[in-house]
């Protein structure tokens, strides 16, 4: 096992009512990925999350991907490729209480569940796991269906389309 990631949860919704448990949770899950997809970073690496909303992460996706419509996670890197493994800081990944509320809702899924899936799914693209091509999306559901399976969670996507068909 690597030295744990260091985590900074900014809490920006009064949506999320219990921030403690979240922290619980998201850390929980970023262990599980560290160590089930053998993410190799610095010692005390640092990782920023933002807990927000729909409003605010819409205005993010738009400005930074030309995406007007909130979306449930986004992910910002600070470093590429082999540098990932020496940086101080990975990224930022930032959560949408409403999407990630409303999905899990319909797909019949705990609102915990659905958030370490997301938060597994968010720290692989700051390691450089993608899925603009059908190969990509198939390794990396593949990788975080094994990582979510040693936490308890059902595969995510045993009955939806690949990454790349449903962005």
């Amino acid at each position: 096992m690597t030295d744990a990631i260091t985590i900074e949860i900014a809490l920006e919704s009064d949506l999320w009512q219990d921030p403690d448990a979240v922290e619980a949770l998201i850390a929980r899950a970023v262990a599980a990925a560290v160590d089930g997809a053998g993410l190799v970073h610095a010692p005390g690496a640092e990782l920023s999350i933002v807990l927000t909303d729909d409003a605010a992460i819409q205005a993010i996706n738009a400005e930074w991907r030309g995406m007007d419509k909130p979306t449930n996670v986004l992910s910002f890197p600070q470093a590429v490729g082999d540098a990932v493994a020496t940086t101080p800081m990975l990224g930022d990944i930032i959560f949408a209480h409403e999407t990630i509320a409303r999905e899990a809702d319909e797909a019949a899924k705990s609102f915990d569940d659905h958030l370490s899936h997301l938060t597994v799914h968010g720290l692989l693209h700051l390691f450089g796991h993608d899925h603009l091509t059908d190969a990509e999306a198939e390794a990396m559901e593949a990788l975080e269906v094994r990582i979510l399976a040693g936490l308890g969670i059902a595969n995510p996507y045993a009955d939806a389309p690949l990454l790349r068909e449903a962005s």
